[in-house]
């Protein structure tokens, strides 16, 4: 081809590579790292041709053709080996938002085989397996990140609510003491520890616990529902009350929150507003 035409392809070319590589970067969900493969991969097979294969000489341009398939399907099975743990953990993710916890297991289980040391796929299935009450699971994976990562306080605090959950009450309550002090602002570990002195019936001191956290983290999900337990458990039921509110008001309605206010009327002789409690309670019950 004459030169002129040749920079005019050779223009046209850039303009599209640039335009596909920007709308790639704005507008994402785009791999732009595939459109770069492709590119390379079509510039490899456009030389092989016109090196080997200049004239329509079938037979070398089949071999071409041959040899760039190998070489691309080559280069998608080790890429397959190599990162289909994503794959896998891609799909986890998936079935568990649709509620298809025992699905998940095996597919993150798959992950690990290929990245024993990939700690979102430990932390995932510690999830699916706390979702499924299999507590001792759960606790397994969270050590495995733990041993990966000793200071994710994320998966300290988890464990310390699976301990709790098997009723590992000084356990849970030692990984909670630890998080305060590592990081003594940080909501979750009070709230964390104040369950722990919640479990040991030490209601006093896990209000005080509960409120640290509620004031580092107003929006701390279940902070005020837990206060409000604690307060029932000291006859505080004003309190009690105040608080479950503040949870309606932080959170909306949900079935336990009504029924441990409906209580919590009960217990202060507000008969008609532990009625209307108890009649959205029912309401909201959960239909398994």
């Amino acid at each position: 081809m004459p030169r002129f035409a040749m920079r005019g392809y050779l223009r046209s070319l850039l303009l599209f590579v640039g335009y596909n590589v920007v709308i790639g970067q704005v507008i994402g969900g785009v791999d732009n790292a595939a459109h770069i493969g492709g590119l390379v991969t079509g510039f490899v097979f456009g030389a092989l041709i016109a090196k080997l294969a200049p004239t329509e000489d079938f037979f070398r341009r089949a071999a071409v053709v041959l040899l760039v398939g190998l070489v691309v399907l080559g280069c998608g099975a080790w890429l397959r080996q190599s990162r289909s743990y994503l794959i896998h953990l891609t799909r986890a993710g998936q079935l568990l938002n649709e509620n298809k916890t025992s699905e998940a297991v095996p597919e993150l289980q798959a992950a690990l085989r290929q990245h024993p040391e990939y700690s979102p796929a430990h932390f995932a299935l510690a999830h699916a397996y706390f979702n499924l009450k299999k507590y001792d699971l759960a606790e397994a994976e969270l050590k495995s990140v733990l041993a990966l990562h000793p200071k994710d306080e994320a998966a300290a605090y988890e464990l310390g609510i699976v301990s709790l959950n098997q009723q590992k009450t000084d356990v849970a309550k030692e990984i909670f003491r630890q998080l305060v002090q590592a990081n003594s602002n940080d909501g979750y570990a009070h709230l964390g520890l104040g369950m722990t002195l919640a479990a040991e019936q030490n209601h006093s001191a896990a209000i005080e616990e509960y409120k640290r956290a509620a004031q580092l983290e107003p929006d701390l999900e279940s902070v005020y529902y837990r206060l409000g337990l604690s307060q029932m458990q000291l006859k505080n039921y004003d309190e009690a009350i105040a608080a479950f509110r503040q949870q309606q008001d932080a959170q909306g309605d949900d079935y336990d929150l009504e029924t441990a206010l409906a209580g919590a009327y009960t217990a202060k002789g507000l008969q008609e507003e532990a009625k209307t409690a108890s009649q959205k309670a029912q309401q909201l019950k959960p239909k398994h």
